[in-house]
């Protein structure tokens, strides 16, 4: 998959493509079946696929912090299209410039001079433009101008519910994961590398590897029962996400162990699967009583990940 950062990074070699817009945070399963329907018209045109999204998100840019938290980080959005067959990735920088083009100079300049789009698949609630002003029928009279198609996609529903980022948020931070991985279609998980921490976690009898997420901001904090990725065997452990109040903690991490595993990893990337929410992140009056309650979620997570083997082995 070719990556293209910015609108100055487009040639005329890309131009002429069957494209699609969105945030894409989480690509639930309704942004699933959006990919499929660009990799199908990709063929069926013998176009290259396109999926345009927008950093920071627009909600990001004019809402900062207080606006919705990320499911995913940039580089798992990446590997998501990546693995679906998505040709092309334009990552379009959202200032005071893009925030402020009517609908018509967004279309011309993005659409039609910047990736000479020939099909577009958009989401039946999709909105651009300054104020927001523009819609499906915005899109469709330009395309009757212009020489390009739209393409709505309605809701997805799972058991009536439709799938939204909204709803998985939602569901994470309730605890909901198993309600999460109905949305999304997968388990929810977080990569990272894994970087060196302060080693209290080894004084204690539980070392850890702590990972960089790329975000200041979760969807979901507490202790779980976890399965990591990427080290050959998936290994079961527990984790904690958040910020450590015990040791007066102030930035977000994920620290995990990994149950009967002690080979040096700094560096190494992995992928954290969420698997069950075993109690909300605490602060205790003592190190001694951390560690009694660390050794309680280790056996709790234990227990509940041979029960979870036992189950998908039947």
């Amino acid at each position: 998959m070719e990556f293209i950062r910015g609108i100055h990074n487009l040639r005329s070699r890309h131009r002429g493509c069957i494209a699609s817009i969105g945030n894409y945070d989480g690509v639930h399963l309704g942004h699933q079946r959006v990919l499929r329907q660009l990799v199908d018209h990709s063929a069926s045109y013998r176009l290259p696929s396109l999926v345009m999204c927008f950093e920071p998100t627009p909600r990001e840019f004019f809402a900062g912090d207080s606006g919705p938290v990320r499911l995913s980080t940039f580089r798992d959005k990446y590997e998501r299209f990546r693995s679906h067959g998505i040709d092309r990735f334009l990552c379009v920088y959202f200032n005071s410039h893009i925030a402020s083009m009517e609908p018509e100079d967004f279309i011309r300049v993005l659409l039609v001079d910047g990736i000479g789009v020939r099909r577009l698949v958009v989401g039946d609630d999709f909105r651009f433009g300054h104020d927001r002003a523009g819609d499906f029928r915005t899109l469709v009279e330009a395309g009757e101008r212009h020489g390009f198609e739209v393409e709505d996609t309605p809701s997805y529903n799972v058991d009536g519910r439709r799938v939204s980022s909204t709803a998985i948020r939602e569901a994470l931070k309730a605890g909901d994961l198993k309600e999460a991985e109905r949305l999304l279609g997968r388990p929810y998980v977080m990569s990272g590398a894994v970087v060196h921490g302060d080693r209290l976690g080894r004084q204690l009898g539980f070392p850890t590897a702590n990972l960089r997420i790329g975000r200041r901001r979760s969807p979901m904090t507490g202790v779980f029962a976890i399965r990591v990725h990427g080290l050959g065997l998936v290994r079961a452990g527990v984790a904690n996400l958040g910020t450590r109040p015990t040791v007066d903690g102030r930035d977000l991490l994920l620290e995990v162990h990994i149950f009967d595993f002690e080979e040096t990893i700094y560096g190494r990337r992995v992928e954290v699967e969420f698997v069950e929410r075993l109690r909300d992140e605490l602060r205790f009056d003592s190190i001694e009583l951390m560690t009694e309650q660390m050794r309680k979620d280790a056996a709790q997570a234990r227990a509940i990940l041979a029960e979870a083997g036992r189950r998908s082995e039947q």
